[in-house]
C-alpha cells in the first residue's frame, strides 16, 4: 500500500446482504484509489451472520477492542457510572430562548443597541442584559427579582447568567430610557422594511396600566384615572402605541393616568413627521381621541410637501348630537341595503363642523349587530318593568295594610332604589324617575329610544381622506383592532401590568422592554402566518420550551450535556420561524 493509500484509509463497520436475503456485519476498510482517486471499500473481515449474533458475542468483540486500546471495558464503565457516583444537573428550558434568540439577533437588536449606547463604556455586557429582560417577557414574565430566579431554569444563549444581578437588571433599564428615542428609531428603521415599503396609514390608540404603590415621586406618572379595563377611578398611567397597517409597532409614549386622551395626539403626529419621509400619513384613531380641536390640530400639521395631514377618527354618536341628523337621514337607506343583501351596508353623507370645515361622515350599519344590541336592550327593559311593578306593588300594598319583610318603603325610597337600578343597567337615559312627584312615578323618553335605536349597529368615522371610498375607509378603521389585540398582549402574554416600579424613568423603561417584547412577538406571528402555521406566537413558544438542556457530570469528572428529543412538529414551528433547530454543536457555539 501506499504511503498516499495507507493516509487516507480508515476502517469501519459495516453491514451486508447475500443473495439469500442474510445479514453479515463485517469490518472493512475505505480508501481512495492512488490513481483515479475515487473513494472505494474493501472487506477486512467477517464477524458473523447478524441474526446470529448474541449480546454477549457482540459485547465480547468491542470488549476486546477496548482491551486492545487500552481503554475501559464495557464492564468497567458500567461499574464506574453508577447514580451514587453521577451528578445530574436540572434541565433547563432552552426550545423557546433558543428561537427568540436567532430572531433578536436576525433583527440585528444587538448591533442597535451596541451601536445606540456606543459612546459608553459599561463594566457588564448590556446588551445581554437587555435582551434577557425581553426573552424574560417573552418566556415567562416575571418582576425583576423573578428574572434573576427564571434564570436559574433557562439556558441564554451568549449571556453569562453569573453576571446578570439584581444592579445589572436595574442599571441596564437605566440606560435602556436614556436612549428610548435614538433606540426606538433605529429599532424602527430596521424593521420597517419587513413590513411596508413607507409608513402611510399610522394607527393610534390608548390603553390605561394599573400600577402599585402610593407614595409620590417627581414627576409621577401615577395619577388616578378612568380605567379602560374595569369600571371607576384607579391610580394607573397611560400607554399610547403607534403601528402600521401590518402590524408593527413602530412608537410608543407614556403619559400620566389622568391624561386626557386628546391631548396626547400633537405630540405623537409631530413624532411620524420629524421620524420619517412622510409623503403622506393617515392618522386612525378611536373614538377618544375625537375633538374639533384634535381635527383642526391635524389638518394644521403639514408634511414637508405641504400636505396636511389625515385622519379617519370613530364618531361617540351619543356624545356628539350634531351628527343625529345626518344620521337619520342615512338609516333608511343602511338598514334597506342590509335587509336586502344581508351584509353590512356603508354609505356616507358630507358635514360642515363648527369651525367651518366640511368633512366626510361615513356610516356602516351591521345588521347582526344591530339585532343584538336590540336584544340585549329588551332584556334590561323587561328587568326594569318587573323591577318598578314590585316597587309599584309593594306601595300598594302598604296602603292597603300589608306588611313585608324589612323596614317600609317609602316614595322616596322607591324613586332611588329604581334610579340605582337604571344607572346599573345603563337605562337612565330612557327612562328617569320624575323627582317633583310626591308618589312613586317614571317616564320613558320616547326621542332617546328613536335616536338609539337609529345607532344600533352602527359605526360613525369622520374622515377628510377623500381618496378612498367609504368602505375602504371603514376596513382600514376595523383594522384598528389590531392594536387592542397588541394591548392585551402586552397586558397578558408580556405582562405589562400591574407594575411594582415608583420611579417615573424605571416605568418608563419596563414599558419600553415590553415594548420591544412586543415587537418581537409580532414578527413571530407575520413568519408563522406566512407559513401557514395555525400556532400563535405565544402558542408557539410554549411548545418549543420542552425543549431543554441537560448535564450529566461522570465519576471521571467529564461532563455529559443534551438535548431533549426534538418532534416533528418543533421541527416544524422552528422552520416557519426562520429560526436553525438546535444541536448539541451549535448551542456550544452560541455559548
Amino acid at each position: 500500500m501506499s504511503v498516499y493509500e495507507r493516509y487516507n484509509a480508515c476502517m469501519h463497520i459495516r453491514v451486508t446482504r447475500n443473495s439469500q436475503g442474510y445479514r453479515y456485519l463485517q469490518i472493512a476498510e475505505s480508501y481512495r484509489d492512488p490513481e483515479s482517486r475515487r473513494p472505494k471499500s474493501r472487506h477486512i473481515a467477517s464477524l458473523g451472520r447478524l441474526d446470529k449474533l448474541e449480546d454477549a458475542d457482540i459485547d465480547g468483540l468491542v470488549n476486546g477492542l477496548l482491551r486492545a486500546a487500552g481503554r475501559p471495558t464495557l464492564d468497567a464503565l458500567d461499574e464506574g457510572i453508577t447514580e451514587e457516583h453521577t451528578t445530574f444537573e436540572p434541565a433547563r428550558d432552552l426550545g423557546d430562548i433558543w428561537a427568540i434568540t436567532h430572531i433578536w439577533h436576525q433583527l440585528k437588536l444587538a448591533q442597535t443597541i451596541a451601536r445606540t449606547l456606543r459612546s459608553r463604556r459599561h463594566r457588564f455586557d448590556v446588551e445581554g442584559v437587555i435582551r434577557t429582560l425581553v426573552i424574560n417577557r417573552l418566556s415567562d414574565p416575571q418582576s425583576k427579582l423573578g428574572v434573576l430566579r427564571w434564570l436559574e431554569t433557562a439556558e441564554l444563549p451568549g449571556v453569562d447568567r453569573n453576571e446578570v444581578t439584581y444592579a445589572h437588571l436595574l442599571r441596564a433599564m437605566d440606560l435602556l430610557i436614556e436612549h428610548k428615542d435614538a433606540l426606538e428609531r433605529s429599532l424602527t428603521g430596521e424593521l420597517l422594511p419587513l413590513f411596508d415599503d413607507e409608513l402611510e396609514v399610522a394607527f393610534y390608540d390608548l390603553t390605561t396600566v394599573p400600577i402599585h404603590g402610593d407614595s409620590e415621586q417627581d414627576g409621577d406618572l401615577r395619577r388616578a384615572g378612568r380605567s379602560k379595563d374595569v369600571d371607576g377611578i384607579h391610580r394607573q398611567y397611560v400607554v399610547g402605541l403607534v403601528q402600521t397597517a401590518e402590524g408593527l409597532p413602530i412608537t410608543h409614549e407614556v403619559f400620566e393616568g389622568n391624561v386626557a386622551e386628546v391631548a396626547t395626539v400633537r405630540g405623537i403626529v409631530e413624532r411620524l413627521c420629524e421620524r420619517f419621509p412622510l409623503k403622506r400619513l393617515i392618522l386612525v384613531a378611536d373614538r377618544g381621541l375625537l375633538s374639533e380641536a384634535n381635527l383642526s390640530m391635524l389638518e394644521d400639521i403639514r408634511l414637508p410637501d405641504g400636505r396636511a395631514v389625515e385622519y379617519i377618527v370613530a364618531v361617540a354618536a351619543r356624545r356628539f348630537k350634531r351628527y343625529a341628523e345626518p344620521l337619520a337621514r342615512l338609516h333608511p337607506y343602511l338598514v334597506k341595503t342590509a335587509s336586502e343583501t344581508g351584509e353590512e351596508a356603508v354609505t356616507e353623507a358630507p358635514v360642515c363642523e363648527d369651525d367651518g370645515v366640511e368633512r366626510r361622515l361615513v356610516v356602516a350599519h351591521d345588521p347582526e349587530a344591530a339585532a343584538a344590541s336590540r336584544a340585549e336592550r329588551r332584556r334590561r327593559l323587561e328587568a326594569a318593568r318587573e323591577e318598578a311593578f314590585y316597587l309599584e306593588h309593594r306601595l300598594d300594598g302598604q296602603d292597603r295594610g300589608a306588611t313585608y319583610r324589612g323596614r317600609p318603603l317609602s316614595d322616596g325610597g322607591a324613586k332611588m332604589r329604581f334610579h340605582e337600578h337604571l344607572q346599573e343597567t345603563g337605562l337612565y337615559r330612557f327612562i328617569r324617575v320624575v323627582p317633583t312627584s310626591e308618589t312613586f312615578c317614571y317616564e320613558v323618553d320616547g326621542a332617546v329610544f328613536r335616536r338609539e335605536w337609529r345607532l344600533d349597529g352602527k359605526l360613525l368615522l369622520i374622515t377628510n381622506v377623500q381618496d378612498q371610498d367609504a368602505t375602504e375607509v371603514v376596513r382600514r378603521y376595523k383594522s384598528l383592532a389590531d392594536i387592542e389585540r397588541g394591548f392585551r398582549t402586552l397586558k397578558s402574554d408580556l405582562a405589562l401590568a400591574p407594575v411594582h416600579h415608583r420611579l417615573p424613568e424605571r416605568i418608563r423603561a419596563h414599558t419600553l422592554i415590553c415594548f420591544m417584547a412586543l415587537t418581537i412577538q409580532r414578527i413571530m406571528r407575520r413568519r408563522l402566518k406566512a407559513a401557514g402555521s395555525d400556532a400563535s406566537p405565544m402558542r408557539a413558544l410554549e411548545r418549543l420550551r420542552t425543549i431543554q438542556r441537560h448535564a450529566v457530570r461522570l465519576p471521571s469528572g467529564k461532563w455529559l450535556h443534551g438535548l431533549s428529543t426534538i418532534t416533528a412538529e418543533q421541527r416544524e414551528l422552528f422552520d416557519a420561524l426562520e429560526v436553525p433547530t438546535p444541536t448539541q454543536k451549535k448551542v456550544n457555539e452560541a455559548a
